[in-house]
């Protein structure tokens, strides 16, 4: 049995994207069809067949199935997951309500937490207390447990439980006797214990990781297990691979134990892919711009790789403000996302300003032109008025646009209640975007100290390429990458990232207080967790590489700063670099700033990877069609002089290497459009990217005499 094809299927709000990779010549095939709401496994199975069905491959002739979805995310936002109830030491109740006791904003009167996925009458308090050191204050009352769990399952109908002690990942003793005594009464209950999920100190944080886990569990264990047994019955003998938020690879097993870290699971993968990208083009800092049918989503990557953090929020409240959700303390891609897609819908506020997202027409009933019901105007309608879609070549002239339906949305919508025609209104929707979006990433930047305009865009996704040019002019970058197979490289994203896992746990010490032999054991117990992972997904020892990283603060910090330490053994060397290592990390976050206090470690980090699977060199070539790149005109419309004009529909993919192209025009690929304005000109490099270099222009257009 030949098993060199690789399988990635990215599941969005709006489109399922497959991308199937011949490892044996380095092709690549596409598809993309609408996800189904209710259910996505069914669009990730009937893609499966249809794709497979058109390359003529055989299911047992694929080695890999790599999944990414926003299902997990979707569930927490949307409030779909378990009914999950919790088990807490005595006397805390109301940590998830307290929170950390501080204001997100100081001035809003209006200001809203999430409510935690656990209410209060869903909580039961155990005596039990464990002390920071780990010493046992009170033993653990049993009996608390098994009443607990009682009225929990049998009279609350509760199918998940969280299991949340004090210092718990100091000594997790009390939290896996708690468990392993629940499990024995309700083996078929989902059990998630906070020493199991995140082994940190600061216990709002931690036990809010862990009811989202304890949530999410029944519904990752039905919808991966659905799709694992039907890739069975279909025949299936390789690997099932999901990824995680912080774009490695885990095996389905880990998946249903650990859901929270599935969250942000496909976008992650475009941010690798765009890293894979700009690398190979040798621009290795590069903004991944990914824009499908629902959100629009910006990471940043410098050195070839996208930076990360430990901490997100999710179901934010109140205005997207940051400290409105609910935080998760999770390995994560650093991006920003935001409510910005073809399916965002327009609409004329209480004001009368016109405003587009967050919310979305999704896959059902979609925007107005999709002829399936919808009557509300989105960007994806505004963009076919525009002429930047081709009506009858969208998604390869498998799903054509309806241009009629999409005129009376935006005409009943928006153009009566604004007195404009209805050009003028998709115009104004369609730059509410670009503006929406450059702010938004114009805010993350700030935040990280990242200049735009030293860096490239990676520009993908459905939506991506259709506004990539705009916004980058509004953000000063110079460069746009537009890649093969644009509006699925997430799904083809999903094939370039290795097998991985991270641990941590909280363990405080001075620096000081390190000899070489604490050092090597404060990672000892990780590297095993984490290396034993990996071997039972079938990676090799000699195969997998370790990162290991701490958080260290100036004694007395209520925050740390991440270090990372040198590749290679941990002796004393290690242990002589460490106050160095801190220092110049703490002066390139916070300037050069130097104190005098003692310095600690407070968490320790293991990451560990097998080999990277890569997309063979004829990746581009495969999309590569020695056709007539002519595929007519189409009529577009220009905001300068409120006039439509002609521009030219040219196959993107009979665009060999070498060719040079002056704008305007439509650049036509099967799963998105290039939009490429006057005056601009773009070339077509080795591996097929599209690069546009952006000349600075004055805001009528006109090129600048001088920068």
């Amino acid at each position: 049995m030949t098993t060199h094809r690789r399988l990635g299927i990215d599941v969005g709000g709006t489109f399922t994207d497959f991308a199937l990779v011949n490892d044996a010549d380095g092709t690549v095939a596409t598809y993309k069809q609408l996800t189904t709401p209710t259910d996505p496994s069914e669009s990730v199975l009937d893609g499966i067949d249809r794709l497979l069905a058109r390359e003529k491959v055989a299911l047992t002739d694929v080695g890999v199935v790599a999944h990414g979805t926003t299902l997990i995310t979707n569930a927490v936002i949307e409030r779909k997951g378990a009914r999950t109830g919790m088990l807490v030491t005595e006397g805390f109740l109301d940590v998830l309500d307290v929170g950390m006791e501080s204001r997100y904003d100081l001035f809003d009167l209006r200001i809203e937490f999430a409510a935690p996925v656990v209410p209060r009458q869903l909580r039961r308090g155990i005596p039990e207390r464990i002390q920071h050191d780990g010493a046992v204050q009170i033993e653990l009352d049993e009996q608390a447990i098994r009443d607990a769990a009682h009225a929990l399952v049998t009279e609350q109908a509760c199918t998940a439980l969280a299991i949340c002690f004090l210092h718990a990942y100091v000594n997790p003793a009390h939290e896996q006797r708690a468990a392993a005594i629940v499990a024995e009464m309700y083996p078929d209950l989902a059990i998630s214990t906070s020493s199991d999920v995140v082994p940190v100190m600061r216990e709002f944080e931690r036990w809010s990781t862990t009811t989202v886990n304890a949530y999410a569990q029944p519904l990752a264990q039905s919808y991966l297990g659905r799709i694992e047994r039907e890739l069975m019955q279909r025949g299936f003998a390789g690997a099932f691979l999901i990824m995680t938020s912080s774009g490695g690879a885990v095996t389905a097993s880990e998946a249903r134990r650990w859901p929270v870290r599935l969250i942000e699971s496909g976008p992650a993968a475009g941010a690798l892919m765009a890293a894979v990208v700009g690398e190979a083009a040798g621009y290795p800092d590069v903004l991944s711009f990914d824009m499908g049918g629902t959100t629009a989503k910006g990471a940043i990557v410098r050195g070839g790789r996208p930076l990360k953090r430990y901490r997100l929020e999710v179901a934010r409240e109140h205005e997207f403000k940051a400290g409105s959700g609910l935080p998760l303390l999770i390995p994560v891609i650093d991006m920003i996302e935001i409510g910005a897609g073809g399916g965002s819908l327009a609409k004329v506020d209480n004001r009368g300003l016109l405003e587009v997202g967050p919310l979305s027409a999704g896959a059902d009933p979609g925007p107005a032109s999709y002829g399936r019901g919808g009557d509300a105007p989105t960007l994806t309608d505004a963009n076919a008025v525009l002429g930047y879609l081709v009506p009858e070549r969208f998604l390869g002239g498998e799903m054509p646009l309806n241009r009629a339906l999409a005129e009376a949305a935006l005409t009943e919508k928006i153009a009566l209640p604004l007195d404009i025609d209805v050009a003028r209104a998709a115009w104004g929707t369609h730059e509410v975007i670009n503006e929406g979006v450059a702010r938004a990433f114009r805010m993350h930047a700030s935040e990280l100290g990242f200049d735009y305009r030293q860096c490239s865009m990676v520009a993908f996704g459905g939506s991506g390429p259709v506004h990539a040019l705009r916004v980058a002019r509004k953000l000063g970058i110079p460069r746009v990458i537009f890649p093969p197979a644009a509006g699925v490289m997430s799904a083809v994203g999903l094939l370039v990232s290795p097998l991985s896992f991270e641990a941590v746990r909280s363990q405080r010490i001075g620096v000081s207080e390190l000899d070489t032999k604490r050092l090597v054991d404060g990672f000892s117990a990780l590297s095993t967790q984490a290396l034993q992972f990996l071997e039972s997904a079938g990676i090799k020892k000699n195969d997998v590489s370790f990162r290991r990283r701490l958080d260290m603060r100036y004694a007395g910090q209520g925050y740390e700063i991440e270090v990372e330490l040198p590749q290679g053994p941990l002796d004393a060397s290690t242990l002589a670099q460490l106050p160095a290592l801190f220092r110049e990390r703490y002066t390139h976050v916070f300037s050069d700033v130097t104190l005098s206090q003692p310095v600690e470690v407070v968490n320790w980090k293991v990451e560990a990877s097998g080999p990277e699977p890569a997309i063979g060199a004829n990746y581009g070539a495969s999309f590569f069609e020695a056709t007539s790149a002519q595929l007519g005109t189409h009529q577009i419309y220009s905001p300068d002089t409120q006039q439509f004009e002609s521009w030219p529909v040219i196959a993107r993919y009979a665009l060999p290497a070498g060719t040079t192209l002056d704008g305007p025009a439509l650049l036509q690929e099967h799963e998105s459009t290039c939009v490429i304005g006057p005056g601009e000109r773009v070339r077509i490099d080795d591996a097929f990217n599209v690069i546009a270099e952006l000349i600075p222009t004055t805001p009528s257009g006109q090129e600048k005499n001088s920068v």
